[in-house]
């Protein structure tokens, strides 16, 4: 599949067939795509839970307003950020890169982001952000189905799976195989009212 089909057929599936195991090599695939996903200063600093024991899945669904594709999917994945990745040995970021290339980024590294919660926050979600819906497009591509979910309490889960204090959680993603089709897309806004030429 080339990617411009996977984004149109990429649909927010509900209902998924709990019968069905993606295999190791599956989910592995799917991950090495995932990590390709770009961060700032290549920090990458999404963390992604896979939860694949089930009574920790029940315990998840009952505080995800009980939708049933926490447990029915094949995989769930909590995508989590640390929000102090960027001061954890941050040259590991760049030990491939050209020595020059390494001098000049990683001491661009601290500056940037110390003291400053609000950017670490926002880069955090937008690097997540991104990292979501290279899942669900590689999800796609597999030949597999997903959803993103914000439909759960964030600090209930984050007890739950032991989320660490300088860590915070982005969103779910569900991949399996569909049961039934999406809904019908509920209408795309006109290219008009969302592409603006260079000023508002």
């Amino acid at each position: 599949m080339n990617v411009q089909e996977a984004i149109k057929n990429r649909r927010s599936v509900k209902k998924f067939d709990p019968n069905h195991k993606m295999s190791d090599s599956e989910v592995k695939e799917l991950f090495d795509l995932t990590i390709l996903s770009p961060t700032a200063f290549n920090i990458q600093h999404w963390r992604f839970v896979s939860v694949t024991d089930p009574e920790l899945r029940e315990k998840i669904k009952a505080v995800s307003w009980d939708q049933a594709q926490v447990t029915d999917a094949s995989l769930l994945v909590v995508v989590c950020a640390d929000l102090k990745a960027w001061e954890k040995d941050p040259a590991r970021y760049w030990k491939n890169a050209p020595k020059e290339a390494q001098e000049m980024l990683v001491p661009m590294i601290g500056p940037f982001y110390e003291g400053k919660d609000q950017i670490q926050r926002d880069e955090a979600f937008r690097s997540c952000g991104i990292a979501a819906q290279t899942l669900m497009l590689a999800a796609q591509g597999l030949g597999y189905d997903s959803c993103p979910m914000d439909g759960f309490d964030f600090d209930a889960v984050a007890k739950l799976i032991n989320l660490p204090d300088d860590h915070v959680i982005t969103m779910f993603v569900t991949v399996g195989k569909k049961l039934e089709p999406a809904y019908v897309r509920g209408g795309q806004l006109e290219q008009s009212e969302v592409v603006i030429q260079n000023t508002f």
